[in-house]
């Protein structure tokens, strides 16, 4: 028990810090998410790998795991937000390309 405890507690002090970065630099996050739920389902999705897993991943790739998972939980709500008008003009928009 001890073991899974001191890696859940590696898991937050690696990706806590990573967060307030990503969260810091980008209004969209801060808008879209709330940090504190987002950080512990990530440290969830991460506890699933084993500890020697997660301490083969570079700082500069999770960061980039991190990021991309961020950009598709805050745009995945965006188009819920939108109004009937701009529903129609996004998918107008969608069918010229």
């Amino acid at each position: 028990m001890q073991e899974v405890s001191s890696y859940h507690q590696e898991l937050i002090n690696r990706i806590s810090p990573i967060m307030e970065n990503l969260f810091k630099g980008n209004s969209l996050y801060q808008v879209k998410l709330n940090q504190r739920e987002i950080t512990q389902i990530l440290i969830e999705l991460f506890g699933k790998f084993s500890p020697e897993e997660m301490r083969e991943i570079k700082d500069d790739d999770l960061t980039d795991r991190i990021d991309s998972i961020l950009i598709l939980e805050a745009v995945s709500g965006t188009l819920n937000d939108l109004t009937p008008e701009q529903i129609k003009m996004y998918d107008e928009a969608v069918k010229r390309k």
